[in-house]
């Protein structure tokens, strides 16, 4: 890993951790059992991958374009990347429960229900969840930016991205879409069109959203227009789709190459599981290669934000080089 990398990982991380450390409620709140669950899955030592990239994807359209004005602050950007954080863990949660993954490791650590059982593991998930959404709506933006966020994060993380009422959206299913999905393929023979829509539904739906809304959080603070804002977004979520998918094909091949201490989950478990990923169609070579290819095309998304967009270019290339 190269100093870029690890300084904008360090600081973002510990940036993100000083925000949700003000945002959660402390171990001594009553109930103090959903609090303790909740902190214990949040502070269980996540990389903090989608904070990270919402941080900088508001820092690259602050800087891009911005003539004059304040210094890009990025401790509000944190807050949004801490409500991410939350939604990314009320998801992991629930994936560990004995009704879904049932398993006993996370981020190195044992599972929420291992520790404080199942009732309380659910309720703690669905506390990070809403405190997410207040987190989001309390955000110092203009109100219009503050909609335009919830509104694309609330479809990400929901069943129906592509369709939202009668209105065709043009995207993968959200998250919950893709757990769903990947539940019912379990223990099918897994197709290239299946793995495709799970991949990018169940996981690259809350990393482009990061993105995306990062970018909606800068583009409000740089005072871009509307018209610029949209090219700004349509590119910003061309090059999360493209880098979320990369996230989780390397996350396939790495459960199939390392072990559990290395990963810090169980690994293996999707092999075992007859799991429908992207090895299981494609080979690890062919897969390491569809990584790479993937990101080479998110880049190409970024290219008329120059400079400005290295930190984040530095970060998606880490998501396919990374050991775990």
């Amino acid at each position: 890993m190269n100093s870029t990398v690890k300084t904008l990982l360090h600081s973002g991380a510990a940036l993100t951790d000083a925000a949700l450390e003000r945002l959660l409620p402390g171990p001594e709140v009553l109930p103090h059992s959903i609090h303790r669950a909740m902190r214990h899955s949040v502070f269980a030592g996540g990389k903090r991958l989608r904070p990270i990239l919402c941080i900088e994807a508001a820092r690259m359209v602050a800087a891009h374009g911005a003539s004059g004005g304040s210094e890009f602050d990025p401790r509000g950007a944190a807050e949004l990347g801490a409500a991410l954080e939350m939604l990314h863990t009320y998801s992991l949660i629930h994936d560990d429960l004995p009704a879904l993954d049932n398993d006993v490791l996370r981020r190195g650590k044992p599972t929420c229900h291992v520790v404080f059982g199942e009732a309380t593991a659910i309720l703690a998930g669905d506390a990070l969840q809403t405190l997410a959404f207040q987190t989001i709506a309390n955000l110092r933006t203009p109100a219009a930016t503050t909609v335009a966020i919830l509104r694309e994060v609330a479809a990400a993380v929901g069943t129906g991205v592509g369709r939202v009422g009668e209105i065709d959206t043009g995207l993968p299913p959200g998250m919950i879409g893709g757990q769903v999905m990947d539940v019912e393929g379990e223990g099918r023979e897994p197709t290239a069109p299946l793995v495709e829509a799970i991949h990018r539904a169940k996981t690259g739906a809350l990393i482009a959203v990061s993105i995306v809304a990062g970018g909606l959080y800068g583009a409000a603070h740089a005072g871009h227009d509307a018209g610029a804002s949209s090219d700004i977004i349509a590119r910003l979520r061309g090059f999360g789709e493209n880098a979320g998918l990369a996230f989780q094909i390397v996350d396939d091949v790495l459960d199939m190459t390392e072990d559990s201490a290395q990963l810090g989950k169980t690994a293996g478990k999707d092999t075992a599981t007859v799991k429908a990923t992207w090895p299981a169609v494609y080979g690890i070579e062919q897969s390491s290669k569809d990584a790479r290819d993937l990101i080479a095309g998110a880049f190409a998304e970024l290219a008329p934000f120059g400079e400005a967009a290295d930190g984040l270019k530095a970060i998606a290339q880490y998501l396919v080089e990374r050991k775990n």
